[in-house]
């Protein structure tokens, strides 16, 4: 089965799970990820908003809000083909639909942090392997806008990928542009990434 049948077949997975379903494996991630030294730590952490099915980090996002963290949104760069920047996010940022039909804030060029500069990138993905392998939608937007650390082997950002845990498979296949996740947390457990 090729990657597209994959990813296709993963999509369509984690969208048929209920409200219900969805609402329940939110709150069983955030409790467990709440309590992990690395979150308690962190002091500028990005998310995602949820769509397509994707585990909602939503009362995450409240939770680091909260507790003082400063938080990021991705938003898509539009002077980067294909790449992501993070722009600071508060209940009152102006949210706005990208070309995707996600909601992402105003992009702002005072507001944008660079990557690098982040102690947590909080990742969605479509599918995952316990080596740290995501696979994404297709577009590479995280990757590109990642690559610095495969060049520098940075440890920071941390990269977690949120996923239920139905979007496991037994191994992605790898490229050499990908860049790996450090820990992988679903609504059941938090995977350490062992890569080969």
């Amino acid at each position: 089965m090729n990657s597209g049948d994959t990813r296709q077949q993963l999509r369509a997975k984690r969208r048929s799970l209920s409200t219900v379903e969805q609402h329940s494996a939110s709150q069983h991630l955030v409790s467990s990820l709440r309590r992990e030294t690395f979150f308690m730590r962190a002091k500028r952490v990005a998310l995602y908003l949820a769509n397509d099915g994707e585990i909602d980090p939503g009362q995450l996002l409240e939770t680091a809000l909260k507790s003082g963290k400063q938080c990021f949104l991705p938003v898509l760069h539009p002077m980067k083909k294909n790449s992501l920047c993070f722009i600071e996010y508060s209940p009152k940022t102006q949210l706005v639909a990208n070309k995707f039909g996600i909601l992402e804030p105003v992009f702002n060029t005072a507001q944008i942090a660079p990557a690098w500069s982040l102690d947590i990138i909080f990742m969605p993905l479509v599918g995952f392997d316990r080596q740290g392998n995501r696979m994404g939608m297709g577009g590479g937007y995280y990757d590109r806008t990642l690559a610095f650390m495969s060049v520098q082997k940075k440890l920071k950002p941390k990269l977690v990928g949120l996923a239920h845990s139905c979007q496991e498979v037994d191994l992605i296949s790898q490229q050499s542009w990908d860049i790996p996740l450090h820990l992988i947390a679903t609504d059941r457990e938090i995977i350490c990434a062992k890569p080969k």
